[in-house]
């Protein structure tokens, strides 16, 4: 049942999408509160966070560096585990799920992209994105080639046997953009992805990134600390002192102000 949630939570070709498209959530936290012991301290970084996630909508998770936009990312990919809360992905609360089917989730529902993008530099361009697939158990020959296409798609179609510690900053991480969409996820979750890049670079991932979501009817998280370039999504969530709160949007005016809790 859980696996045909996971499969059933991609859309489909001719599927309204967007968030004016569908108000129907993907993801959903309710009461997500992670605390970290250091030492004779305690930090909480996440207190009791509430909020949805429609399917179809870029959001940005804008917010000062330690204010836990990673670690938000982190237990939306289930990655971590929350100290108290949940997060619930199409109807199911992930933490009443199985090991087994927790790794299914991580493979086949959502996508990640790193900061760093953490490729294998020794690999071509197509092993590094094949390597999703690969785990998954498909063969070498058909991740190869679906590896190939994907490369395609991130405007690298003449570098697949490319080794990765040879391409740009710019290049790798396009790479690694492949690589989390390879699999076809129903969303994909985005951690400073141009954090690391130059202005123009960061500017081009965001717009290939922009592209990917509407092609691919993909639900979009990401964590940036660029404020240009997350007031282009359809959402802006602003992380500070544990809470989350609105910070904007796309559709309304650049010089709206007014912050109100989710």
């Amino acid at each position: 049942m859980y696996r045909q949630a996971i499969l059933g939570a991609t859309v489909e070709e001719g599927s309204p999408t967007g968030a004016a498209g569908s108000c129907e959530q993907i993801l959903r936290a309710e009461g997500l509160t992670k605390t970290f012991t250091s030492g004779t301290s305690q930090v909480t970084p996440l207190d009791g966070i509430e909020f949805s996630v429609r399917r179809g909508e870029m959001i940005a998770i804008v917010g000062p560096s330690g204010a836990g936009k990673s670690t938000l990312l982190h237990l939306l990919a289930a990655l971590d585990t929350p100290t108290s809360g949940t997060v619930y992905f199409a109807g199911d609360s992930l933490w009443a799920r199985t090991e087994s089917e927790l790794a299914e989730y991580r493979n086949r529902a959502v996508g990640f992209v790193w900061q760093r993008h953490h490729l294998l530099p020794d690999f071509t361009a197509a092993e590094n994105v094949a390597m999703p697939l690969l785990i998954r158990g498909e063969s070498l020959g058909g991740a190869l080639r679906a590896a190939s296409e994907w490369l395609g798609e991130v405007g690298l179609a003449g570098q697949s046997e490319q080794r990765a510690g040879e391409l740009s900053g710019g290049e790798q991480q396009r790479v690694a953009i492949a690589r989390a969409l390879v699999n076809q996820p129903a969303v994909l979750l985005a951690d400073e992805p141009t954090g690391d890049l130059d202005e123009r670079s960061a500017e081009n991932i965001f717009e290939l990134m922009k592209r990917l979501h509407g092609a691919h009817h993909l639900t979009s998280i990401l964590a940036t600390h660029n404020s240009m370039l997350a007031r282009r999504a359809d959402r802006v969530l602003a992380l500070e002192h544990g809470k989350l709160a609105e910070g904007g949007s796309a559709s309304e005016e650049s010089a709206r102000t007014r912050v109100t809790r989710v």
